[in-house]
């Protein structure tokens, strides 16, 4: 059988690459604007100190910084996706390097306006925000201002600025150990071919349809966490204890206030995701019971949850197909978002297929100037790509309205609302084509599909983020987090989530040492909470009329305009009450069900 191999990037048409000249027509052009913003660099300095003198002086400095920024980022952007072509291009990367050396330099040189600004007397900080002339930052000055009684005195400021690196060591111990120096094996796959076990092929394995290929996977997979668990447990313990620390001596009531504040987000909010996805346990372990009915299964293991269960529905589409039901999906949104993708995804936005030396996977990288690029590696013969092609879609309509209708310091919204657009996407494509199933096992393969999707991204991140604020509140009342009391923390929670008829390895205690989100804790949360908004809002879009729609769209333009559960609240989910995370649990109670009776 001949092997396959990918084109050189100098080989593929250029009409399947995507066209980067809205942002630079070349590198020359790139380079003078290298040059320029280079120069620009020097002229921070002509303000340090003089912020509070007057507002023409406050204007010019905000003026200056945004204009600096804008161009800043174009040429960030151009930099970045040059190298994702290619990443054996040299020229690209030193692009990239160079860029990242003079924006570090940049930082240094604009780090004063931040504590300068928080350090000018509220009094005439008010006098100059009410004057009409500053109203365009006002929102970003008042966002600024929102940290002073968490900002200390400047020799306290410094001290904690200059414990940045320690403060790190224990994340960067894990990536080294978990990246570098874990080492898995070899296993066989279901086809006899022997291959290297590692955190990407783990994945593959857990999906193959051999069960003593998962078993073994996952076991040797595990051995290797069981070998180094107490270094593991020392790091993340270290981890917890500089967020505690950290949010302590800012004044915040707990670490997880602290890492909300700067969305301006109501612990309440992580709570009731919490509350309300432990309500719906039992339709969660229904499901674990329809798979392992299904599968044929005695017993049902954490390894056996990966596997689809119905693996015989083929679907096969060209880029152009994709592109189709994609578009079609998304005719709820109305002419003008269906026609403004189109021109996109059948013109140059995207990078369509794998190249040698091409970046693996996917994204969406939109900019105030630039198209709303998005990266695919597509595979015609995978009906997921199909689903990661609206997804990111999704993301770049996001960029392309926001960046229409805000200006520069308010169009780029914040991760909290990222992935609600794209999930969205998502959303519709999934309604479509289960109105469009050719027989009830291509409708049982999608339904699957969205559980494993809910389940994935709603339940098994609020199990996480339970963990996450379990470990937090562990460290504050001063008990120790050990490797016993880790894994018995982690252990509740996996019987809870996964139910009684769940055969729970001990091994799976484990996997609190390998997540990495575990080391930057309380950002997990936000998958369940935009999945959330997704579902009930693509509900209300669909069920709705040209109001709800609209809603939407504005939701779309807004930006970072105003706080995040402002802008959803708008566009009519509040997530500060548990009803749309409970729409989301309900459809997976209802799709449960259905799949019981179609398979």
């Amino acid at each position: 059988m001949p092997t396959e191999s990918l084109p050189q990037r100098q080989d593929v048409p250029a009409e399947h690459c995507w066209d980067l000249s809205s942002l630079y027509a070349d590198a020359p052009t790139w380079e003078a604007d290298f040059a320029k913003l280079d120069g620009m660099i020097e002229t921070f300095a002509t303000f340090q100190g003089r912020l509070g003198e007057s507002t023409d002086t406050l204007i010019a400095a905000l003026d200056f910084d945004r204009d600096f920024d804008q161009i800043a980022e174009r040429l960030g952007t151009y930099a970045f996706l040059k190298t994702t072509e290619d990443q054996t291009d040299s020229d690209a990367q030193a692009m990239k390097s160079r860029f990242q050396n003079l924006a570090v330099r940049a930082g240094q040189a604009a780090s004063f306006m931040r504590p300068e600004l928080l350090a000018i007397d509220p009094q005439r900080m008010d006098e100059l925000m009410d004057d009409p002339a500053v109203q365009p930052y006002r929102l970003q000055l008042e966002r600024v201002l929102r940290f002073r009684p968490h900002t200390l005195s400047d020799r306290e400021e410094r001290l904690l600025a200059m414990q940045g690196e320690m403060a790190s060591a224990a994340g960067n111990a894990f990536r080294q150990l978990n990246d570098a120096d874990l080492k898995f094996g070899h296993i066989t796959d279901h086809k006899g071919r022997r291959q290297e076990l590692s955190h990407a092929s783990f994945a593959q394995f857990l999906q193959s349809p051999d069960r003593g290929v998962r078993k073994a996977a996952f076991n040797q997979y595990y051995e290797q966490f069981q070998a180094h668990e107490n270094t593991l447990a020392a790091t993340l313990a270290g981890s917890v204890q500089r967020d505690v620390y950290y949010a302590r001596a800012r004044n915040h009531e707990s670490s997880l206030e602290s890492a909300l504040f700067p969305d301006n987000v109501p612990t309440d909010v992580y709570d009731n995701l919490i509350t309300a996805v432990r309500g719906a346990l039992p339709a969660v372990h229904h499901y674990f019971d329809v798979r392992r009915r299904k599968m044929g299964l005695d017993d049902l293991h954490h390894y056996d949850t990966y596997v689809p269960i119905l693996s015989d529905v083929e679907k096969h589409h060209t880029w152009d197909q994709a592109v189709d039901v994609v578009l079609k999906s998304l005719a709820p949104l109305g002419q003008a978002y269906v026609d403004t993708l189109a021109e996109g995804l059948r013109g140059r936005w995207a990078d369509r297929f794998p190249n040698r030396g091409k970046q693996s996977g996917a994204f969406s990288c939109g900019s105030f100037d630039g198209d709303p690029y998005i990266l695919m590696n597509f595979k015609e013969e995978v009906l997921n790509d199909v689903f990661t092609l609206t997804h990111e879609a999704g993301h770049s309509m996001h960029s392309w309205y926001s960046a229409s209708e805000q200006p520069f310091q308010y169009y780029n919204y914040t991760i909290f609302v990222a992935e609600v657009a794209s999930t969205f996407n998502e959303q519709l494509l999934t309604r479509y084509m289960l109105d469009h199933a050719a027989d009830d096992n291509e409708r049982a393969y999608l339904i699957n599909n969205e559980l494993d999707s809910i389940r994935a991204t709603v339940v098994r991140q609020t199990m996480f983020a339970e963990f996450e604020k379990k470990t937090h509140e562990m460290c504050e009342a001063g008990e120790p987090l050990t490797v016993k009391s880790l894994r018995a923390a982690y252990r509740e929670l996996l019987d809870a989530y996964f139910g009684p008829d769940f055969v729970i390895d001990e091994s799976l205690e484990l996997e609190c040492f390998r997540i990495p989100h575990f080391y930057r804790a309380f950002y997990v949360y936000k998958y369940a909470t935009g999945l959330s908004a997704a579902v009930a809002l693509s509900t209300r879009v669909l069920e709705g009329g040209e109001q709800e729609l609209d809603d939407y769209l504005s939701f779309l333009k807004g930006g970072c305009s105003k706080d995040p559960l402002d802008l959803l609240r708008d566009a009519g989910v509040d997530m500060t009450h548990p009803q749309p995370v409970q729409t989301t649990l309900d459809r997976f109670a209802t799709l449960t069900a259905e799949l019981d009776q179609l398979v």
